[in-house]
């Protein structure tokens, strides 16, 4: 048995927009992933980079379920001893809301060199509007 290695055309990834108004994160970060990765088309392989890209405009709006709002934490260590920060879920929307999506659909990937190509994939803005009309990207539903 062969592996199968597709022709992955790079002037063929298509643009999709996905609004996060309303979407849980967890959710909307899972199906993000599986359309960077390419898992939703029949030429997926899980070595290469068959997927698309992928703009998610009104990041700031995205839901949480829970209590997550206030309880959940984001820890990042300076390396230093005592060098540990502890910031909520509402101190980074208020800040970055991007980061919010960006952190979850990392979580996602593979943590590898593929994993952060894939990630340079990923556009994530605020507010609805977005700099990659050009690129015509077509609206993707968020799965429920």
């Amino acid at each position: 048995m062969k592996t199968f290695l597709p022709k992955i055309d790079l002037d063929q990834r298509k643009w999709h927009v996905i609004d996060a108004d309303g979407a849980v994160l967890g959710r909307l970060a899972a199906q993000v992933a599986n359309v960077l990765r390419g898992k939703n088309k029949p030429v997926f392989t899980s070595h290469l980079d068959a997927g698309d890209f992928v703009v998610v405009v009104n990041a700031e709006k995205v839901a949480l379920t829970g209590k997550k709002e206030t309880q959940k934490q984001f820890m990042s260590y300076s390396g230093w001893k005592g060098g540990e920060k502890y910031v909520s879920v509402a101190q980074v929307r208020a800040r970055h809301p991007e980061k919010l999506i960006t952190h979850a659909v990392r979580g996602m990937v593979p943590k590898n060199r593929l994993g952060r190509v894939l990630m340079t994939k990923l556009k994530v803005y605020k507010g609805p509007n977005h700099p990659h009309a050009a690129q015509q990207p077509a609206p993707l539903k968020v799965a429920n």
